[in-house]
């Protein structure tokens, strides 16, 4: 027999906002939205409200902006919405006290095949490992960060060229639909559970910052390619420029191509002409294709060499 659901929804960036669109586009009700409280954000630091709030608000769903999600008073106007499942995307570690709260318990949609790639960045570290394929994966929550009973999984290929941003999109759509296929079955009490491994070695996505986003000249052409393709468009792989007598500078690298092949200059050396700045690695070279220079803009390489003149000593350190 069809079971009624009342749903609760959490998430935060435009990633849980397609999920949400098709849970109400799929007729469910959504009883109530949790999401991170408003930021500042810019230079004026005006308060920010997230995706999903924004997303929320042109639903006239109801929302929550919890500081602590132990706080009494929230889990108290949390049980008042009296949903009995609850869907989570992109949000954050959730307590038990709220996890374990709905009857037909709380499942988390994760943007990899776990149990790889379990963490905070599963897109990101798929491309920048050179995975030839990743995909979605639902799962109840438990005590742990991503290591609950899987529901379903859906797998895509990651092309030989794709960023981390086309990958996102795709993903973003992917595991919206499965989101509203795991409903369906927790709706006709058709639920199939698989015990995630919980011994084995798996690669994990690891928190990004300053020093996993830096580029290793010294390293293979192939990783750093695949760095700088899977930090694309954000957080982006980034260098030191020594330009000439020049300070060393910071540099995002947002797009580049590729070559592999055998030569004697040093890793890191740059290699400039009117249209085009190849950078040496040690079995071949980076053809830088957008980048932003310190107070500028993001720009394609063209534009940059239109106004930025590289010393035949510059070099990425």
């Amino acid at each position: 027999m069809s079971k009624e659901l009342r749903i609760v929804f959490m998430g935060t960036p435009d990633f849980a906002v397609a999920t949400l669109k098709q849970i109400i586009n799929s007729n469910y009700k959504v009883v109530g939205v949790i999401t991170a409280p408003d930021r500042p954000a810019g230079r004026g630091r005006k308060l920010q409200q997230s995706a999903i709030k924004q997303y929320a608000l042109s639903q006239n769903l109801k929302i929550l902006q919890p500081t602590n999600l132990k706080y009494p008073a929230f889990l108290e106007e949390l049980k008042q919405l009296d949903a009995n499942v609850q869907v989570v995307v992109a949000f954050r570690m959730l307590p038990k006290a709220v996890w374990a709260m709905p009857k037909y318990g709380t499942f988390n949609l994760h943007a990899s095949l776990l149990p790889d790639y379990r963490g905070a960045a599963p897109i990101n570290w798929a491309i920048i490992n050179g995975e030839k394929k990743t995909g979605v994966t639902t799962f109840f929550i438990d005590e742990k960060i991503d290591t609950g009973a899987i529901v379903l999984q859906e797998e895509t290929t990651i092309a030989p060229n794709e960023s981390a941003g086309v990958l996102h999109d795709k993903l973003m759509e992917m595991g919206a639909g499965l989101v509203v296929k795991t409903l369906q079955q927790i709706q006709n009490g058709t639920v199939s559970t698989r015990i995630q491994p919980q011994t084995a070695e798996f690669k994990t996505a690891y928190k990004l910052d300053k020093d996993n986003t830096k580029i290793d000249w010294n390293s293979p052409t192939e990783e750093i390619y695949n760095l700088i393709r899977g930090l694309s468009p954000y957080p982006t792989a980034w260098t030191y420029l020594e330009n000439g007598g020049e300070n060393a500078v910071n540099v995002k690298i947002y797009k580049a191509g590729k070559e592999i092949k055998q030569h004697n200059e040093k890793a890191g050396s740059v290699f400039a002409n009117k249209n085009e700045v190849h950078v040496a690695t040690n079995d071949g070279f980076i053809l830088l294709k957008e980048i932003q220079l310190p107070g500028k803009r993001k720009m394609n390489i063209k534009n940059v060499l239109n106004g930025y003149e590289f010393d035949k000593n510059s070099k990425m350190l």
